[in-house]
C-alpha cells in the first residue's frame, strides 16, 4: 500500500458569515433570507430555538433563556459577522437590548439584528412617521407591537390584526388572500404599511403591494434582511423586494 500525505492550502478570503436564529415552528424566514442572499456573496448558517404556542407575551419571554446556547451552536468557536434573531414580537416583549446581551455572550464580536429594531431603522431611513400596522397575532400581542412603535414616536394611522394563536398557523396563511386583504384595508393617511411577523408570507408580494397602494410596504423579514446586509456592507443591487432596497 502506498501512503502519501498531502498538505492542502486553505482559502484566505471568505464571505461574511450570518448566523440566523429561527423559531422552531417558523417555516418562512429561511426561505426569505435564501431568496435575497442568493443575490449577494454572503454565507448563511441557521440554528433553531424552541418556542411555545400559543403566541403570548408569557411564552415569548421563555425563549430568552435559550438564546446564548443556540447562538453558541452556530459554527462553534468560529467568527460570525452578524447574528440575526428572527422573532418580531419576541424582540419587542423581551427587549432588543436583553436579546443582544444574550447573543453577545456567545458571539461577542458579532453585530446583532432583530426585526422590530430593523423596522424602526428602515422607517427612519425612509423618513416615514405615519404607519399602518398589520399583525397576525392575538389582540394582546398585537397591542404590544403597536405600543412599541408609538413609544418610538411613530403615529399609527390604522391597525389590523388576524387573531392567530399558533405560529405554525401563521405560516399557513394563503399568500394570495393575504395580498387581497392588505391591498383592500383602509390605510388612511399612512406613509407606509408595516406587516409584522417573520412567519407570515409577505416578502414575495411587497412590490405588488407597493404598486397597488402607492406607498412604502415593509415586512419583518424584509426589514431584517435589509439591516443584516447593511451591517455587513452587502446591501447593494437588491431588486424585487420593495423600495426599501432602492
Amino acid at each position: 500500500m502506498n501512503l502519501k500525505k498531502i498538505k492542502l492550502q486553505f482559502i484566505k478570503k471568505t464571505n461574511p458569515k450570518v448566523g440566523l436564529i429561527v423559531l422552531a415552528t417558523d417555516v418562512m424566514i429561511e426561505k426569505d433570507f435564501l431568496k435575497v442572499f442568493k443575490e449577494v456573496s454572503v454565507d448563511l448558517f441557521v440554528n433553531r430555538i424552541t418556542n411555545y404556542n400559543p403566541v403570548t407575551a408569557e411564552n415569548l419571554k421563555k425563549m430568552i433563556n435559550n438564546i446564548t446556547s443556540v447562538t453558541e451552536n452556530i459554527l462553534p468557536g468560529e467568527k460570525i459577522d452578524c447574528v440575526v434573531y428572527g422573532c418580531t414580537s419576541g424582540t419587542i416583549i423581551s427587549g432588543y437590548d436583553n436579546i443582544k446581551k444574550e447573543i453577545k455572550k456567545a458571539k461577542p464580536n458579532a453585530s446583532v439584528t432583530a426585526p422590530s429594531t430593523a423596522a424602526l431603522n428602515a422607517l427612519k431611513r425612509k423618513n416615514i412617521n405615519k404607519i399602518s400596522i398589520v399583525t397576525p397575532y392575538i389582540k394582546s400581542v398585537n397591542d404590544d407591537v403597536v405600543n412599541f412603535f408609538k413609544n418610538n414616536n411613530f403615529k399609527i394611522t390604522s391597525n389590523t390584526y388576524f387573531d392567530i394563536e399558533s405560529d405554525v398557523d401563521i405560516g399557513k396563511v394563503d399568500q394570495d388572500q393575504l395580498f387581497e386583504i392588505l391591498s383592500t384595508i383602509d390605510h388612511k393617511n399612512a406613509e407606509a404599511l408595516f406587516v409584522s411577523c417573520t412567519s407570515l408570507p409577505v416578502l414575495n408580494i411587497i412590490e405588488k403591494l407597493e404598486q397597488k397602494l402607492n406607498m412604502t410596504v415593509l415586512s419583518s423579514n424584509q426589514a431584517l434582511i435589509w439591516e443584516t446586509l447593511e451591517s455587513i456592507n452587502r446591501n447593494n443591487s437588491i431588486k424585487g423586494y420593495g423600495s426599501l432596497f432602492s
